[in-house]
């Protein structure tokens, strides 16, 4: 490979890994050609870049972007997941698709900020619920007080019409 395009290929890839909130390595050794296009298809839906990378380039990479713990998992062939905005999502989707596939791919391990992640972290990391799902719950929870508010509220409201339909029917009857 050309000098300058290794260069390049540096650059971006340090640019990519300073921006992710989480990067994942995975073995691909002995996935075939279409599991390798479904996986990445699953992973490119969700916003989650797949690269097969050279080792070298990826430890360059990794030291040009400052980030410490990740040149570990740089053995043998080697692909990186990087998710810019959910840590959660590749994880999931790596995880989902060794399960439901029952695919020979293999994490690593990862990075996710300047904290290390070891493949069992990377395994309770896609036990999480996804960022959507964690919002509706915190939107039902801030939520919960003002319902009970307004239910307590509205109580006494409600027995007064109560009692003045009840005296309106009895008038009309009596």
């Amino acid at each position: 490979m050309i000098r300058e395009k290794k260069e390049q290929i540096i650059n971006e890839l340090a640019g990519n890994l300073s921006k992710a909130a989480v990067t994942i390595a995975t073995d691909y050794r002995g996935l075939t050609a279409k599991e390798m296009v479904q996986l990445r298809k699953q992973l490119h839906q969700q916003g989650v870049e797949y690269k097969v990378i050279k080792n070298t380039l990826a430890r360059f990479a990794a030291e040009k972007a400052g980030i410490k713990g990740l040149d570990q998992y740089f053995i043998g062939p080697m692909a990186l997941a990087l998710s810019y905005d959910d840590p959660v999502k590749p994880a999931k989707i790596l995880m989902d698709h060794i399960k439901s596939a029952g695919s020979v791919l293999k994490i690593k391990g990862g990075v996710m900020g300047d904290k290390a992640l070891s493949a069992a972290d990377v395994a309770n990391l896609a036990s999480i619920p996804s960022k959507d799902v964690l919002i509706s719950r915190l939107m039902g929870q801030l939520k919960a007080p003002v319902y009970s508010l307004h239910f307590v509220l509205s109580s006494p409201l409600r027995g007064l019409v109560g009692v003045l339909q009840a005296r309106a029917r009895q008038l009309e009857g009596g």
